[in-house]
């Protein structure tokens, strides 16, 4: 059957040195890249954020980074300023095989609302067009990569085995926060949701 791999932001911000680094995130690059060989179409997503986007804390007053707000669509973690559109932060990390990317799909963008999910936004209803050009490809499965673990790979994940397709999270190439126990509590929904756990090659 047809199968996507999906690399989720990995950009400079949420690698060492970058302004929402994800500990050893830059390790999973070289892996990644061997991946992509193995799948018929490749797709990156790419967080995407204007300068005063909502989900940073510096919009906020006296909040701080890692606090959580209420939103018109729900809990907000508020992050430190990172993958601001047409900064080095968000650009894909340099060793990345970006050139054997079928898609981009950046996500974020919308000043108000943040963005997880390949899929949709936080709203959970705002799609990102990905499951259209999934659909349009006749693309079934997917392997996802990346980074966060325990956010926007997870929020991935699970929605798309909402939308039907059959999801396997490579664990070796992906990275968490880990926020107060956001790892554990994202593994345990994806398996709730029917997410396929993996190392080492898939197809």
């Amino acid at each position: 059957m047809p199968h996507a791999l999906i690399v989720i932001d990995v950009q400079n911000d949420f690698c060492p040195g970058g302004a929402l680094a994800v500990t050893n995130g830059d390790e999973i690059v070289s892996g990644i890249n061997a991946l992509m060989a193995d799948h018929d179409t490749v797709i990156l997503t790419q967080d995407w954020h204007p300068a005063d986007h909502s989900s940073f804390a510096s919009r906020h007053g006296k909040k701080r980074p890692y606090d959580v707000i209420n939103m018109p669509y729900g809990a907000q973690v508020l992050w430190p300023d990172h993958c601001i559109q047409g900064s080095a932060g968000a650009d894909f990390h340099d060793g990345l095989a970006v050139d054997r990317a079928d898609l981009i799909v950046r996500k974020g963008f919308r000043p108000a609302i943040d963005s997880y999910s390949a899929f949709f936004e936080n709203d959970r209803t705002t799609p990102t067009g990905l499951n259209g050009y999934l659909r349009d490809r006749g693309i079934s499965a997917l392997t996802l990569v990346g980074l966060a673990t325990d956010f926007c790979v997870y929020f991935s994940a699970v929605d798309a085995t909402k939308l039907g397709y059959s999801v396997t999270l490579r664990r070796d190439l992906c990275r968490a926060i880990d926020l107060d126990g956001s790892l554990a509590a994202a593994e345990e929904g994806m398996r709730a949701a029917g997410v396929n756990f993996a190392s080492g090659r898939t197809v």
